[in-house]
């Protein structure tokens, strides 16, 4: 019962990957599927998502398609797994820098529409 993937349509649950896409460094709002993007704009608010399981979702899929380890998204998801982990304070320059990178791909025209 084993199912064929192709080379280009790889994933290890229901968020796609895109082989030829990974880390292009230049990310479109539309190009984001809808459960990483509505995750990432979780992570903006007050109230984010307390399963470090969910934030790994969205940092798995920011480092394949946007800039690898060096992405504000990528890197914000993963402080907020440690905070959630070890519950030490998370870097709030880190957090800014993550708003300023979402304003900065269009997901919204300035910070606080973010939260």
């Amino acid at each position: 019962m084993s199912q064929q993937q192709h080379s280009s349509d790889v994933s290890i649950d229901a968020i796609p990957v895109d082989g030829a896409n990974s880390q292009s460094a230049e990310v479109e709002p539309e190009d984001v599927p809808e459960e990483p993007r509505s995750i990432t704009q979780a992570l903006a608010t007050e109230q984010p998502p307390t399963n470090p399981l969910v934030a790994l979702k969205a940092a798995r899929w920011w480092y394949i398609h946007g800039k690898g380890g060096t992405d504000p998204v990528f890197q914000w998801a993963i402080e907020w797994v440690c905070h959630l982990a070890t519950d030490r304070p998370s870097d709030i320059n880190q957090f800014e820098s993550f708003l300023d990178y979402l304003v900065t791909v269009g997901f919204a025209d300035e910070n606080a529409a973010l939260r």
